[in-house]
């Protein structure tokens, strides 16, 4: 399986993003180790986990503690050992794809398609704080079309670290 992995930490001065090589991680605490490296004053850090363009992970710290986890689907789990590691432990969340319908039926021609066959688990709220509300998160993992890199740009352009992710990915 191919994988990216970036976190992103904001401390004083901004964010700072760093790419992470996860092919050396044994286990979810040096996962979390590397994520407080990244900087190691965040009051936020945020680490991007995409996987063969199908699955994509989300760990937060706050505080380099209280490590909250969000997965687009639990099959990345059992499909490679970054995802066991990373999803092993957690639980499917309070919402799913299904219910993800339109407020408004008149809306309902402008509303994504969405993956019928994804399981997200965790905590589809670790980003609300940020301006991302779970539904939001969950209908990007969901939309038919978007790759876990389109997600994570989505993403990071909301909570204001993208000029910093698009950065890594151009080095």
């Amino acid at each position: 399986m191919s994988t990216f992995a970036a976190a992103v930490g904001r401390g004083k001065n901004g964010w700072t993003a760093s790419e992470l090589d996860m092919s050396g991680l044994a286990d979810i605490d040096e996962v979390v180790d590397a994520m407080r490296d990244v900087e190691p004053d965040a009051d936020v850090t945020l680490l991007f986990v995409e996987s063969d363009d199908q699955y994509l992970a989300i760990l937060r710290l706050d505080e380099g503690e209280d490590l909250r986890v969000f997965g687009s689907d639990s099959a990345f789990a059992d499909e490679s050992r970054i995802g066991a590691m990373l999803l092993g432990e957690i639980e499917a969340p309070a919402l799913e794809i299904d219910d993800l319908t339109a407020a408004d039926d008149d809306d309902e021609a402008d509303q994504p398609a969405t993956d019928p066959d994804a399981d997200p688990v965790g905590d589809a709220e670790l980003l609300n704080d940020l301006g991302i509300n779970a539904n939001r998160l969950l209908a990007l993992c969901g939309q038919e079309g978007m790759l876990p890199a389109d997600v994570t740009a989505e993403l990071c352009g909301r909570i204001g670290c993208g000029d910093e992710m698009e950065e890594l990915r151009e080095a």
